[in-house]
């Protein structure tokens, strides 16, 4: 699982309110979420985010209420992987099962500036600022999680495991 993007740079405590905002939750359609993403922070998220692009932000990341909007959005509108100081509990988990790579890394967080292109390899836990040479080493995911994510979401790792399971 490797990820390579512009980093897009947020502070402490950005909330799933602000990643999507509760009025917006009408819908569960990816594409529409996607076009409210981080509106309330960074009007101009939605216009720069390309596909593949990182967020990096610092403590508390995905904290307020427990809805998984909030991860799905933030991978319909292109973001491949969020690097943070740390991450709201249930923000993790929901990520995880949505299939949105998360990684705490506080060092590389302190290394990486707006802007700057990263590469990351979820799979060994590597972090690369290739716009300055540094790396970091991050936890990796363990087996199961990775599957998760590469099946695209809990839910689609069960589907692909049913359908094994019926073909054996």
């Amino acid at each position: 699982m490797n990820f390579e993007g512009t980093a897009h740079r947020y502070g402490r405590d950005v909330d799933t309110d602000v990643i999507i905002p509760a009025r917006y939750l009408n819908t569960s359609d990816p594409g529409e979420l996607a076009q409210h993403c981080l509106e309330d922070l960074d009007q101009n998220f939605i216009k720069t985010v390309q596909p593949g692009d990182i967020i990096v932000a610092e403590e508390n990341f995905g904290c307020g209420s427990s809805r998984e909007h909030a991860p799905v959005a933030l991978s319909a509108a292109g973001v491949s992987v969020v690097i943070a100081k740390s991450f709201a509990r249930i923000f993790y988990r929901n990520a995880i099962n949505t299939g949105l790579p998360i990684m705490e890394c506080p060092e590389a967080v302190e290394g990486i500036s707006a802007g700057d292109r990263v590469a990351v390899d979820a799979g060994s836990g590597r972090i690369v600022n290739e716009t300055t040479g540094a790396s970091w080493q991050a936890e990796p995911f363990p087996p199961f999680i990775q599957e998760i994510i590469e099946c695209g979401g809990l839910v689609e790792r069960t589907r692909h495991q049913l359908a094994r399971s019926t073909h054996e």
